[in-house]
């Protein structure tokens, strides 16, 4: 096994990708670290990494990510890919340019990445992809009707990446997190879970770090919903 594993997050700088950048680091990963605020570089220099500053929306942002880590590491093992926040708003009041820019953000930023490090993960031997979706991925809500739409589309994508390269131990997966206290809620928020309280940071960080292990070996194409069991289909 190798003894050094090289991750990347994407939008590490704060909140969920923040969190899932330390729990990485504290179980021996050496990370790659890619923020728009600058702010992954300040904890890439904490926690003995790498940090770039740039755009998970900017194809070329996400090249010289791949290449940097490439250059110092010559590997990458793991990548999670965490983004922004997509537009929001009334279903039909949303023009053309939200919708755009959101597939940038919530589908494109995933296929771009995996063209980027399948080819370095095939010709080491294997690889392990998270992706941070939503919970409404599979059950849409009028309160976020882009993220919805387009994480379905996220969910058939793993999908398809993982039939397609399980075969050359490379695997992909979602978690679609419910709400977590990277955002502020509202008592009225946690009422709706049946577990009756806001999920953490932490425990969505915990759940990416498992689903790039060993532990996760014979998981792939999933969407693993951590949502305190917020939502209802079977």
């Amino acid at each position: 096994m190798q003894s050094e594993r090289i991750a990347i997050v994407t939008a590490a700088g704060r909140g969920m990708g923040a969190a899932i950048a330390r729990e990485l680091a504290a179980q021996g990963y050496t990370l790659a670290l890619l923020s728009s605020s600058g702010a992954a570089e300040t904890l890439a220099d904490e926690l003995g990494g790498l940090g770039l500053t740039g755009s998970v929306t900017e194809p070329a942002d996400l090249e010289r990510l791949v290449n940097a880590t490439l250059e110092r590491h010559a590997r990458i093992d793991a990548v999670v890919n965490n983004t922004g926040h997509v537009a929001k708003g009334d279903l039909l009041d949303l023009d053309d340019a939200a919708w755009h820019a959101s597939l940038d953000m919530a589908l494109l930023n995933v296929v771009r990445m995996a063209r980027l490090v399948t080819p370095v993960m095939r010709a080491q031997g294997g690889g392990a992809i998270v992706n941070i979706s939503t919970f409404s991925a599979f059950e849409p809500s009028l309160d976020y009707p882009v993220s919805s739409t387009l994480r379905a589309g996220l969910g058939s994508f793993t999908k398809l990446y993982a039939e397609r390269y399980a075969a050359d131990n490379i695997r992909m997966n979602n978690i679609l997190p419910g709400f977590i206290d990277s955002l502020p809620h509202g008592e009225d928020k946690s009422a709706k879970v049946p577990m009756r309280r806001i999920g953490t940071m932490a425990e969505i960080a915990k759940t990416a770090a498992f689903l790039l292990g060993d532990g996760a070996g014979y998981i792939t194409g999933q969407n693993l919903r951590v949502d305190g069991g917020l939502t209802r289909s079977v």
